[in-house]
């Protein structure tokens, strides 16, 4: 007998599901700080990887950056339905490399230790939710359906399901 596969949760269902203040579409659209920065994060990204017109990547993100305090670095790999909550504060840098369905809480960074030009950013996995103030740096890995608290400082690899508190 066939299973009939799951139809992947839309985006903005999933942030109706983590977050309780969100009412409709329409509002989250327009007014969600991750939504906008996200939207924007797709069109640089694109400018960056695909026509290769860094410039015109960083100058949206820099646009972004200034009307919602969100910073995501457009060569950043971001899978399906990030959810930032409140946004103010975050950093998504150059290499880091997000699975899908993560929450990021207001001011998390998502940074590197090294100047040179190798990985120096995370790598997050599936479901995972990164507390307010949490900053995760250096090229290490988070796995899947990993919790890490408010304000932790992150510096080695977190393995899956683990919850980690400052």
């Amino acid at each position: 007998m066939k299973t009939k596969k799951e139809k992947p949760e839309g985006y903005y269902a999933s942030i109706k599901r983590r977050d309780p203040a969100a009412r409709n579409n329409f509002q989250i659209f327009f007014l969600y700080p991750s939504v906008i920065a996200l939207r924007y994060y797709r069109l640089a990204h694109w400018f960056w990887t695909k026509l290769h017109l860094k410039f015109i990547g960083e100058w949206i993100m820099c646009m972004v950056k200034c009307r919602t305090g969100i910073e995501i670095h457009p060569a950043a790999t971001i899978g399906r339905n990030l959810f930032i909550d409140h946004g103010s504060g975050v950093v998504i840098g150059e290499t880091t490399i997000i699975g899908d369905n993560v929450t990021l809480y207001h001011q998390v960074t998502l940074g590197g230790v090294s100047s040179k030009k190798v990985k120096r950013h995370p790598t997050i996995g599936n479901n995972v939710v990164i507390g307010a103030g949490a900053k995760v740096l250096g090229n290490i890995t988070v796995g899947d359906n990993a919790k890490i608290g408010v304000n932790a400082v992150v510096r080695a690899d977190v393995p899956s399901g683990v919850k980690i508190i400052k």
